[in-house]
């Protein structure tokens, strides 16, 4: 049986600002994608029982890098740029994406794209071409739906079961989260157990 992994054995590796800047492909990789401001950070610090590892921001466009952390020497977590409305310049803009989609489509470790979509909103168009961007390239994906402290248990199924229908995916490909309160954070670190040994 494989040993879990120490969350507690976290450290930021790097920014790459380009494709040449990635690491080595020593470890399998698990990226963490979602739009502007959708709680990409919030989450991340959660799960990895941090408060300020991944730094957070209330200004759309913060993370401009793929950012690599290290967990227990045996997995890298890939924050991205967040996509949509960004205060940055179209240049700057185009560049995240080129480097985004180097690095979805060409990354071999790349085990797991976890896609993070605020509850609160129904389905956005980038979610959707995100999404089948990923189909498309046979990339493992899983949705979390973030935010859901901000509804009661009951408008949070309805508002799954609509973005469910939005983004075309089954009940079981997605968690429903909240960084406040840890609702699905086990589910989400049981994500991350689960595609350690798939990269």
């Amino acid at each position: 049986m494989s040993q879990p992994l120490n969350l507690q054995k976290v450290e930021f590796l790097l920014s790459a600002f380009s494709s040449k800047q990635l690491p080595d492909e020593i470890y399998p990789e698990i990226a963490f994608a979602g739009r502007s401001n959708v709680g990409k950070s919030s989450l991340m610090n959660r799960v990895l029982g941090r408060s300020n590892l991944v730094k957070t921001s209330s200004k759309p466009g913060k993370t401009q890098s793929l950012n690599y952390f290290s967990v227990d020497e045996r997995l890298y977590l890939v924050d991205l740029p967040g996509y949509g409305f960004a205060r940055v310049s179209k240049k700057v803009r185009n560049q995240w994406q080129d480097l985004i989609s180097s690095y979805l489509e060409n990354r071999e470790r790349l085990a797991l794209v976890v896609v993070i979509v605020d509850l609160r909103h129904e389905a956005k168009e980038l979610d959707r071409e995100l999404i089948n961007w990923l189909r498309y390239h046979r990339r493992p994906y899983h949705l979390v739906y973030t935010k859901a402290d901000k509804l009661t248990r009951n408008r949070q199924n309805q508002h799954a079961a609509a973005l469910d229908r939005g983004l075309e995916i089954q009940a079981d490909q997605r968690l429903i989260f909240s960084a406040k309160t840890g609702q699905g954070v086990d589910g989400v670190r049981q994500l991350l157990f689960d595609y350690l040994h798939q990269g």
